[in-house]
């Protein structure tokens, strides 16, 4: 019998899980209803660590009985393991869950209507003689068969995985990244999870190693630590950090002695698993360690900039003789409208050097000045290319210039693993690119993108520098600014036309460190209240009535609430909850399927959460915004209608790449645009609120944005201006020799 850690004695309840009413991801905390097999229709409450359990499955737990104030009656779980059903419904209710792909709840109502209980035998020992239900051919009992064993095969890597402490849902990536080698590699190389699975990082692979029994003190250990510190101040946009950080950092992680650590970070050079360098700094050099494909990309992004700078081929010599005042009386006939004497400088600036940076803020004409750029060259009969880090900003840069525009990602056809078709040996065939949203690229992106430019082409990167960095690591547009050697325009003047849009002058007022206009605006507005809560709750009643109803925006389609932070009850995390409920509830007949704590619905707005090069035509990447337009338990499959209008499908396994996008990050909206944004601001998100921050959020609204929330917490976004820079080298490596 198993004990609570207090030493009382727990008891076992067998059942089927019939639906989960709350889930959370974070912490693994799951209320569902159970039909218990003894109490035949009797449904309990069972609350605890279920998370990874799916509708359907018979479950024996493990807890203690216990009563919630308000709710009663309820069964504690403190563990739990799935196990086959032993009734003729509870083979039905696991059979039409949509764990076995092939059968959906009618197909699996006539299997056990045909077989009764000895259903699960006939598919374990017999699986041919499913044919002897009507409607099932060969081929759908060869689909069941096979899933069927790949169900067994995962049951036995998780009996042995739950054992360790791994959840089901991590289960299932590891069984899917080593198959039948899944048990040999937790037990002999666990930390190699961290860096094969997605979704594991260092400390779940550290709870599995100290499981299976790998030393505190390992070097192996350690090792693998370093190198997690170093991925996680990648994800905060670092491409190094400073050796004394780094080492501080993996101490507080690890929780071993300071000079073990420096002595595995050496053994860590001298086997090449990083790279260590000195690196220029305000008060002299630092020792910067890098991971090795930052450090490698840094040095080739300078390089390949450096060498098409000084390159003696140029594709666009025809632009050094031109006649720029007759060049420009053209381009105003054709456009109807002059040119600003800054614009006029950056379109000279972009067909004369083979490398140039466009920066400025909303309403200084930066799209114009692209178009004109574009035009000018397509009148010389130039190969224009443009691209954009997201679908939308491409879709955006179509429209201001009347070209055709991609994502940075399709435009050099990213194969499987992440490498380009396009590169140093296979160019692309442009004259001049234009890369806009430039403040998105990450290093990484800008080395693959730069690689691929043709000896004497042009490459122009316009974007904002004051709004937020690159979710990826690196500074790649304020490091190109900050580079001497490169030619840059800044545009600063604010048109008449944007001097009328409280969304254009309040940005700017923002990026200033001074307080928006409330009064007397007809596209900005706040909606004050103080507790996160309530933020919450006028957040939706906003979204999904007040804004449709005064505007005509769909709530869907044109409105999009972007938080400070995830958590909360004003982030985004609980707001996808709410608004999901508001704008797409469940409805009797139509089909749904949770997820950890997600459930996705036909309808839902939704995004992708990493690179995976394997789905759609040319990959679908992190950030990669679509609809949820089909649905089906019996192939155990969903699609989603992308942004750029792609088709994608994914396996209900495959869930966790996608969370709701009805809220997001203001992060993850760089480089998107929306007729209308929607920011909670709660001072729950205190250390969040900056000035940066603030400003893109509001630089992505096309018509309209309203703030709700605290003026206390607006205050303080606008006054804070926002983290130091990060840990970067490219602008020290952009100078001539």
């Amino acid at each position: 019998m198993t004990t609570a850690s207090g030493g009382s004695p727990g008891v076992s309840l067998h059942g089927v899980l019939e639906r989960v009413t709350y889930a959370n991801e974070e912490t693994g905390y799951t209320i569902a209803r159970v039909a218990v097999e003894r109490g035949g229709d009797e449904l309990v409450t069972a609350v605890g660590p279920l998370l990874g359990a799916q509708v359907g499955e018979s479950l024996r737990l493990t807890g203690r009985w216990g009563s919630h104030p308000r709710y009663g009656r309820q069964f504690e779980v403190w563990s739990y393991a799935t196990v086959l059903p032993a009734t003729v419904q509870g083979i039905q209710r696991y059979l039409g869950s949509g764990l076995i792909k092939g059968i959906g709840p009618r197909m699996a109502e006539r299997i056990v209507g045909h077989f009764g209980l000895d259903t699960l035998e006939v598919i374990e020992t017999a699986p041919q003689r499913l044919v002897e239900v009507p409607g099932l051919g060969p081929k759908r009992t060869k689909m069941i068969a096979a899933a069927w064993e790949e169900q067994k095969v995962i049951k036995e890597v998780m009996v042995f995985l739950q054992g360790v402490g791994v959840s089901t849902s991590i289960a299932v990536r590891i069984f899917k990244q080593y198959g039948d080698a899944s048990i040999t590699v937790v037990r002999s190389e666990p930390y190699r999870l961290a860096d094969d699975v997605w979704g594991i990082g260092f400390k779940t692979a550290d709870t599995i190693a100290q499981a299976v029994g790998i030393p505190h003190d390992s070097p192996e250990r350690v090792k693998a630590g370093l190198r997690y510190t170093l991925s996680q101040a990648a994800d905060g946009g670092h491409c190094y950090l400073p050796a004394p950080n780094l080492v501080g950092d993996a101490v507080k992680i690890l929780g071993v002695p300071a000079e073990l650590v420096a002595s595995c970070l050496e053994r860590l050079v001298a086997e090449e698993g990083v790279v260590r360098e000195e690196v220029p700094a305000a008060d002299g050099t630092v020792p910067a360690v890098y991971l090795v494909p930052f450090h490698r990309a840094e040095l080739s992004l300078a390089g390949a900039l450096l060498r098409l700078l000084d390159g003696g081929h140029d594709r666009l010599g025809m632009f050094r003789s031109v006649d720029w005042d007759a060049a420009l009386s053209w381009l105003r006939e054709r456009t109807g409208t002059d040119l600003a004497a800054e614009q006029a400088q950056a379109v000279r600036l972009a067909l004369t050097s083979k490398v140039a940076v466009l920066t400025g803020g909303p309403g200084c004409g930066k799209s114009f000045t692209v178009r004109s750029i574009v035009t000018l060259a397509r009148a010389k009969k130039a190969k224009v290319v443009l691209a954009a880090p997201t679908g939308r900003a491409a879709k955006r840069l179509a429209e201001l210039t009347g070209h055709e525009a991609t994502t940075v990602h399709r435009l050099l056809q990213l194969r499987p693993g992440g490498d380009a078709t396009f590169d140093k040996d296979n160019p692309l065939d442009a004259d001049l690119l234009v890369v806009d949203e430039a403040s998105m690229l990450d290093l990484l992106l800008a080395n693959k993108l730069v690689k691929a430019v043709a000896p004497g082409a042009h490459v122009l990167f316009v974007g904002d520098v004051d709004q937020l960095p690159s979710v990826g690591a690196g500074e790649v547009l304020r490091d190109l600014l900050a580079a001497e050697v490169l030619p840059r325009v800044r545009l600063t003047q604010i048109f008449r036309q944007a001097q009328k849009s409280g969304v254009v002058v309040n940005a700017h007022r923002i990026n200033s460190g001074l307080h928006p206009v409330l009064d007397g605006m007809a596209d900005f507005f706040l909606f004050p209240c103080e507790e996160p809560e309530e933020i919450a709750e006028l957040t939706v009643d906003v979204v999904a009535r007040r804004i449709p109803r005064r505007f005509g925006l769909d709530p869907r389609r044109d409105v999009q609430v972007l938080a400070p932070m995830h958590r909360g009850a004003a982030g985004a995390g609980n707001l996808n909850t709410v608004l999901q409920e508001a704008l797409t509830p469940s409805r009797e007949g139509m089909p749904e399927r949770r997820y950890g704590g997600r459930v996705f619905r036909i309808g839902d707005k939704v995004t992708q959460l990493r690179n995976n090069y394997d789905k759609g035509t040319a990959g679908v990447f992190n950030g990669t915004v679509g609809v949820v337009v089909d649905l089906r338990p019996e192939d155990g499959r969903l699609t989603v209608r992308t942004d750029e209008d792609e088709a994608v499908d994914y396996a209900f396994d495959e869930l966790d790449e996608l969370a709701h996008a009805y809220a997001v990050s203001i992060h993850r909206s760089q480089g998107s645009e929306y007729p209308a944004v929607v920011v909670p601001l709660a001072t729950s998100a205190w250390m969040m609120l900056q000035r940066n921050l603030l400003y893109t959020a509001v630089t992505r609204a096309k018509k309209l944005v309203v703030l709700v929330g605290s003026r206390r917490a607006l205050g303080q976004a606008v006054r804070t201006r926002g983290a130091g820079r990060r840990h970067t080298g490219l602008t020290h490596r952009l100078h001539r020799d």
